[in-house]
């Protein structure tokens, strides 16, 4: 009897501790957060590019060129520079030898020359930039793609396009006829290969890829997590169930500095270059009206704002260029004056009713909408609308789901919108997809000019800094067109918000460039 009760005893602890090591194995992974969803793990085809699906890619996927610590062009699966003719028509890469794909096989410019096929035969939004529009007709810049053996990869031009890196940047090369499992088994070359994503609760399982080419991860397993509320966020940071934390844009600065005296936590501040904003739709009264429009740059104290409400996380912002950019220049400088505000809106025959303010200026308030699932947005939104109607122009605000207010968006139904570009403000070329002409949204084209601005002397010089490889004369041109577009306010730069980032303190190696890349994610460290 005694013996076959130590032997119960005996199953059952072994039992537990199977159960526990189980436990313990299941929560081995490395978990990092984002806040927003993820909508594609498809690197070329999705219709849509949220921050979210790019810091996924990166894990994932590689491209030919990507953009350094001061956002400068260099190889990545290229061994080197492209060759470009002298007439500009034709670019040669050579890829890097001994680079694999997740699965084993080998990574040939067959597989490159695939990827742009299928991406150029698409109606994706990244697709979208290897056109332009000529008298009304898309006209694609690359004409054809050759493979001529396993390392070269020719593009053959219709025109000499300075454009091309940039626009290369976020193209993930896929295998070979593999474009119909990438929404559901993602495969490319990157530090980390696919393991599962359930899509309904926002969780992507990866791990390791032990073959990669620039050295295999420290971390075997990865956890992506999307928690887009911030009680939720703050409260699985203090309980462990949380490693990474970067650039929460759910969390206030407030509650970033709250967690930052947590002991088993540390925050880390790093300079960013993606910009914070207000997009004007130009075409929608008042707001057609360019005294209206720079009233309300003079009207929003950003100052004010970094200050108080984002602690000091921010740096303002005159451009929607980083300033470490070659062609950055600040153009019109709107410093915060709501006296000049009131003056401008009298200019423009929107006068206070009876000269003593803060009466509102206008018969019904200008909408300005969000996207409700951005806590900073709304803190941030709520006071530009207090300071807007301080000077007396009402505004009326309205939120919507992230999806909702992209089709509200393009389809121009909305007066003033606020959000972040992420990584396309670091190449001056990121002007002509905002605010040319030819980018006013028509159709079913996704493109990008949502304040449906026009101007000919801006078209005039995009078009020939588009097309000089001279970078002095470049440089001229684009502070020309920052000149324009702060004048006119189309779009008004609020703050390049600091990339913030939250961490157990276990974590080590944490490198975070300007654009907020999750290319350090393969070098981090963890202390056991």
């Amino acid at each position: 009897m005694r013996t076959r009760f130590f032997v119960s005893i005996l199953l059952v602890l072994i039992l537990t501790a199977l159960l526990f090591a189980g436990c313990r194995n299941k929560g081995n992974a490395f978990v990092i957060v984002l806040s927003g969803n993820i909508s594609s793990l498809d690197p070329i085809l999705s219709q849509d590019v949220p921050a979210s699906n790019e810091r996924v890619r990166v894990l994932m996927f590689n491209s030919l060129v990507r953009k350094n610590e001061k956002f400068e062009y260099v190889n990545e699966l290229a061994s080197e520079m492209p060759k470009v003719s002298d007439d500009g028509l034709t670019v040669t890469f050579t890829l890097r030898d001994n680079v694999k794909f997740q699965d084993g096989r080998a990574l040939t410019s067959a597989d490159a020359k695939y990827t742009m096929d299928t991406l150029l035969a698409s109606s994706s939004r990244k697709a979208a930039s290897f056109y332009e529009v000529v008298n009304g007709q898309k006209q694609p810049y690359i004409t054809s793609v050759e493979a001529p053996d396993a390392r070269t990869l020719v593009l053959r031009m219709r025109k000499p396009w300075l454009q091309l890196l940039p626009n290369l940047v976020p193209i993930g090369i896929i295998p070979k006829d593999s474009s119909g499992q990438q929404t559901t088994q993602p495969l490319g070359s990157g530090p980390f290969r696919f393991k599962s994503f359930d899509k309904d609760q926002q969780v992507l399982e990866l791990e390791a890829n032990p073959n990669y080419w620039e050295g295999a991860p420290n971390i075997q397993n990865l956890r992506v997590r999307v928690i887009a509320d911030t009680n939720a966020l703050q409260a699985e940071l203090r309980s462990g169930r949380v490693d990474l934390a970067p650039l929460p844009t759910n969390l206030t600065p407030d509650a970033i500095n709250s967690l930052g005296q947590d002991p088993n936590l540390k925050v880390e501040q790093f300079p960013g270059a993606n910009i914070y904003h207000i997009t004007i739709n130009t075409q929608s009264a008042p707001l057609d009206n360019v005294r209206v429009r720079q009233a309300i740059a003079y009207a929003i104290d950003r100052e004010e704002i970094i200050r108080t409400l984002l602690r000091g996380q921010a740096k303002l912002a005159h451009s929607i260029l980083p300033e470490e950019s070659w062609a950055y220049s600040q153009g019109v400088k709107y410093s915060y004056n709501p006296e000049q505000a009131k003056k401008l809106l009298d200019e423009a025959g929107f006068r206070d009713p009876d000269g003593d303010g803060p009466q509102m200026r206008f018969p019904k308030p200008i909408s300005f909408k969000f996207s409700s699932a951005s806590t900073l947005a709304n803190q941030y939104g709520n006071v530009i609308a207090d300071q807007l109607k301080r000077v007396g122009i009402p505004i009326q605000i309205e939120t919507a789901e992230a999806n909702t207010l992209l089709e509200q968006l393009r389809a121009g139904q909305f007066q003033m919108t606020t959000g972040n570009w992420v990584g396309g403000n670091q190449d001056p070329s990121f002007f002509n997809d905002l605010f040319a002409t030819s980018r006013i949204p028509t159709g079913n084209l996704p493109t990008l000019n949502r304040s449906r601005y026009s101007d000919p002397e801006l078209d005039r010089k995009l078009e020939e800094a588009l097309n000089t490889a001279d970078q002095a004369k470049a440089k001229v041109l684009y502070a020309r067109v920052q000149d324009i577009v702060s004048r006119d306010v189309p779009l008004l730069p609020l703050w390049y918000l600091s990339n913030m980032v939250i961490a157990r303190k276990n974590v080590g190696n944490i490198k975070v460039d300007g654009s907020g890349d999750w290319a350090f994610v393969r070098s981090l460290t963890v202390e056991k």
